[in-house]
């Protein structure tokens, strides 16, 4: 598969109650939410009675035909879209997950990564729990089924406060969607109105589709519980500082989205034009590497007083494609995602504007195929500060010895990447235009992390569980920690 150029987009859930044609309407608001997860999708329905769950790999519109909605009649529906930030890419830890306890059927959709999930699910391996996938979000369903509370939603407000991390999740059971957010607000969860029903998703712009309207987020800490045009808002804890992942605005969220209560363009546009302050530069034109930067480099572009140009095309429909090495052509994965525009490009001073650098070696490919192109210079930009940690709230980031960051210094970076100028945006710079500086986790590029692990072999067995690795834990002789094969 071609080189991914930047990190996994985590996942986007949705939720609709009492709503005729739920289904239909939850696919159409996973659809804007593609973006945040193309490896599979899922959708469950209730009658009020009945709950029925289709999910399979792929992108919405391959796993949610007509002849499949047909199928799936409800007032009430869930939907998710997933990338693997924890448990393997293959179908089984596809979302919804749906089961059944002592209260019915329920199912449970979930964004972001519970950081002592390993250590909760060898505790309840131990005690006789049964897994079925290696998804963390399973942990939730599991401790919801050892409640003894009746109802789901004192289940959660019962279990919630015992795992920790990232959740933005929503439940169905019967005739009620419930939505809750961590106390932390690491991801986003926003609260909207069809009609007079109520409706939730990750980000807001799955609200425009569907012809819905914006009212708030959830909050950090709150549990919603969406009935037939009812709202009952409970405490899943007391508010916490918040830790909103700053990435959200810098790469993940769409720009016509509202997420945290803000205009994800407008904190871009603000970051562009203030890394246009901090590190100018005698050019001809500005662009971008498409999409997530096009807005950055408009700002940009706007304080510089530099001309902005689409100099780089990116080919939105090449999906899942392999190159067979038989073919020994050299940056052919960079080829099929880009094309420079030669004629606005050739002779020319080029500023390049990204939100990120991973790994580099991707960016270096883009940056030779400017020169190819007859760029007579590249400068970069990057919209963001150095990536010199991984993430562990929800995002599928590299180990921190394969951010190039971690362990170069910008100059040695700009030598590698061959470019004539390299500069980052400023932590503070990309927290003063969020507007909410206290308000962000900024874990990735400071190494900060508001929810530390209990110990080194959790946060061992974590790394390994969240890329994919297949775990069996056991317990250490006079020792409660695990050992993994």
């Amino acid at each position: 598969m071609i080189e991914e150029r930047h990190w996994r987009e985590e996942c986007g859930v949705v939720g609709v109650a009492g709503v005729s044609g739920a289904a239909e309407l939850t696919s159409m608001a996973l659809h804007a939410l593609q973006h945040r997860g193309q490896e599979s999708a899922g959708i469950t329905v209730s009658d009020g009675h009945l709950i029925h769950t289709h999910k399979a790999m792929g992108l919405v519109t391959k796993v949610f035909k007509e002849d499949v909605l047909k199928t799936m009649p409800g007032s009430y529906a869930i939907g998710h879209v997933r990338y693997s930030t924890s448990g393997s890419s293959n179908l089984i830890n596809a979302q919804p997950i749906q089961v059944a306890n002592h209260r019915g059927a329920v199912s449970l959709a979930h964004n972001g990564n519970l950081v002592n999930a390993p250590e909760l699910r060898r505790a309840m391996e131990q005690d006789g729990s049964i897994f079925s996938t290696t998804s963390d979000s399973e942990v939730i369903l599991h401790l919801m089924a050892r409640s003894k509370a009746e109802l789901a939603e004192d289940a959660l407000l019962e279990v919630l406060p015992e795992v920790r991390g990232a959740y933005s999740l929503v439940v169905i059971t019967g005739s009620k969607v419930i939505a809750a957010r961590d106390p932390l607000g690491f991801r986003p969860l926003c609260l909207g109105r069809f009609k007079d029903r109520y409706v939730v998703a990750s980000e807001s712009c799955a609200f425009d589709i569907i012809g819905a309207r914006y009212l708030r987020d959830v909050e950090p800490g709150e549990l919603v519980v969406l009935g037939d045009g009812e709202l009952v808002s409970r405490r899943v804890a007391p508010p916490e500082r918040e830790r909103r992942c700053v990435f959200e605005h810098v790469y993940f969220s769409r720009p016509d989205s509202h997420v945290f209560g803000t205009s994800v363009e407008r904190v871009r546009r603000r970051s562009g034009e203030i890394l246009g302050d901090e590190a100018p530069v005698e050019a001809d034109l500005v662009t971008a590497v498409p999409d997530s930067s096009n807005t950055a480099a408009l700002g940009f572009a706007r304080a510089t007083g530099l001309p902005f140009e689409m100099a780089l095309i990116r080919n939105h429909y090449i999906g899942r494609t392999f190159i067979s090495p038989a073919q020994q052509v050299r940056d052919m994965s960079v080829r099929i995602k880009f094309n420079p525009v030669r004629e606005v490009v050739a002779g020319k001073r080029i500023v390049m504007v990204d939100d990120s650098i991973v790994r580099g070696t991707t960016m270096r490919k883009l940056v030779k195929l400017m020169r190819q192109a007859g760029a007579a210079e590249v400068h970069l930009r990057i919209a963001s500060p150095p990536v010199t940690n991984p993430c562990y709230y929800g995002i599928d980031t590299p180990v921190r010895k394969e951010l190039i960051a971690s362990s170069h210094e910008v100059e040695e970076i700009a030598a590698y990447l061959r470019v004539e100028s390299l500069h980052y945006l400023s932590l503070e710079g990309l927290l003063q235009a969020t507007g909410e500086a206290e308000r962000y986790c900024t874990a990735c590029f400071s190494g900060q992390y508001p929810v530390p692990f209990e110990t080194d072999m959790d946060k061992a067995v974590f790394d390994r569980h969240a890329r994919g690795a297949e775990l069996i834990l056991k317990p250490r002789s006079g020792d409660e920690s695990a050992r993994e094969s």
